[in-house]
């Protein structure tokens, strides 16, 4: 029998193999065989530790959540690896093949993808190969019988442990490459046919124009847009297989296709639209706007022929399993986009179709949209029932994102400032901790009525102060400046920073 160590060490390489060749094959989609057990730990995790996640580790709890998920599926093939070996052990065999195609087994198991889990098996047949490469043998498991005695076959276990090791890391390597450009591949928009249209490309220098170009903060039209799942992988659908489906409380179901949607020419628009996370911190970066291109929702459901109340209720669902439940009223100016910025959209922003429901949080605007339920009562979405409210209207608010000390010796300070519908009026910052106010500068708004303004303040100062900064919506009321976490119904306050001169 091999050594204890050897034994674990070698498994734990082959199922380390198996993560890595997966993941060379298929990159960060579907078909990784981490996908599945991602989903389960994302599942299973107690709402009180998600809302603690969010609100304290932001990013980092949900990249641990998935660390613990390539741990688990590492783990599971190890097992497997481990009773490979010792099937060949008692049978006298190679172990290499028969843990191959344990490993090709699990990996059908959990997602089916054929060449996905081909490269598992062969990446952990290849790691316990790589362990007993010119290794003596120690029984079946290496290949032969009689396995020499004393230090012999201890140099043979601490040659197997470091060639298992070796193996794995060179294994992990590699597949850590290949996936990575995989990722690349999946994530980009699709390619499109030609050029972006003349008008999209009119909109976006608009807003290039009137962004004041404060060093720091995002221009008007986002660089980097944010990104918030509830999956670490993301859903991968083309569009040429992407259908919609119309259904609940309709006189007639009705199922839409890609061409169906992009063919409605008569009522393609381009909006400025702005999404802010319900559960980022109150001078968070997770705001963002961007030129959407898509439908009026109403233009799809006036085909169904609703019969619901005008009071009830809708039910969004995407290919993540992803739910979301707001008022049917909201819908009057809901949007269906397929393009960003001008191209397909991106992988990670919902290719093929999103919806954007304008003036409330990010969460409501799902993603890899692929039914609207119309609801004739209400059902709490996948967030209410972790106990979150993020379908209401958003919180008025003004960031305080960048200090900037110009050559002149003064100061600059500047951000985003954004209300939903309401829109932005005026933002004020004070100087001196809130004693008193002053008007800065803003951004000409975009066209749109569920968009951001920057706004930027220049001044000069000879000692440490304290900056505040507060917004007034359009409909003439003032950021609230109580202070309340993002937990439930997202976060509120005013904005400050101490600034050394």
């Amino acid at each position: 029998m091999r050594n204890p160590l050897e034994a674990i060490t070698v498994a734990v390489a082959a199922g380390v193999a198996a993560l890595a060749g997966s993941y060379a094959a298929a990159g960060l989609t579907p078909a990784f065989v981490a996908a599945p057990i991602s989903d389960v730990v994302v599942a299973a995790t107690p709402d009180a530790v998600v809302t603690w996640s969010i609100q304290t580790l932001g990013d980092l709890g949900a990249q641990l959540g998935f660390l613990l998920a390539l741990a688990l599926t590492a783990g599971l093939f190890a097992v497997a690896s481990a009773a490979g070996a010792a099937l060949a052990d008692r049978f006298d065999v190679n172990p290499s093949p028969v843990v191959a195609l344990l490993s090709v087994a699990v990996g059908l198991a959990l997602t089916g993808a054929l060449l996905s889990t081909l490269a598992a098996g062969a990446a952990a047949g290849l790691a316990v190969a790589v362990a007993n490469w010119r290794a003596g043998a120690t029984g079946g498991s290496a290949g032969g019988s009689g396995a020499p005695a004393g230090d012999g076959r201890g140099r043979n276990t601490r040659r197997r442990v470091l060639q298992a090791l070796a193996g794995a890391v060179g294994i992990a390597g590699a597949g850590a490459v290949l996936g990575s450009r995989r990722n690349d591949d999946s994530n980009a928009a699709p390619e499109t046919d030609g050029e972006v249209d003349e008008e999209v490309r009119t909109l976006l220098d608009e807003a290039d124009g009137k962004s004041l170009g404060v060093e720091g903060i995002e221009p008007l039209v986002s660089e980097q847009f944010y990104q918030v799942d509830i999956n670490n992988v993301d859903p991968n659908v083309a569009r040429e297989d992407w259908t919609l489906s119309l259904t609940g409380a309709v006189d007639r179901p009705i199922e839409f296709d890609y061409d169906d949607l992009t063919g409605m020419t008569d009522s393609i628009e381009r909006r400025f639209v702005t999404l802010r996370c319900v559960g980022e911190g109150l001078n968070g970066k997770k705001m963002d706007t961007a030129l959407w291109t898509g439908v009026p929702v109403m233009d799809l459901l006036d085909e169904a022929n609703l019969n619901a109340d005008e009071n009830c209720c809708v039910m969004f669902r995407a290919e993540d399993d992803f739910f979301e439940e707001f008022p049917l009223s909201a819908l009057r100016d809901g949007f269906l986009a397929f393009e960003m910025n001008g191209e397909p959209l991106p992988r990670g922003h919902g290719h093929p179709v999103r919806a954007l429901i304008p003036g409330h949080w990010g969460e409501i605007n799902v993603k890899w949209l692929t039914e609207i339920e119309i609801l004739e009562e209400e059902a709490d979405g996948y967030w209410e029932q972790r106990g979150w409210h993020g379908t209401g209207p958003v919180e008025t608010v003004a960031k305080l994102h960048t200090v900037n000390h110009l050559d002149g010796g003064e100061i600059q300070v500047g951000g985003h400032a954004y209300a939903g519908t309401r829109g932005i009026e005026r933002v004020e910052v004070s100087t001196d901790g809130g004693d008193s106010w002053t008007e800065t500068t803003l951004s000409e708004p975009l066209p749109g009525t569920d968009v951001w303004r920057q706004w930027e303040y220049t001044y000069e100062a000879d000692s440490s102060h304290e900056v505040v900064v507060r917004a007034t919506d359009g409909e003439g009321e003032l950021q609230p400046e109580e202070e309340r976490n993002a937990f439930p119904s997202g976060p509120t306050g005013w904005v400050s920073r101490r600034v050394e001169p």
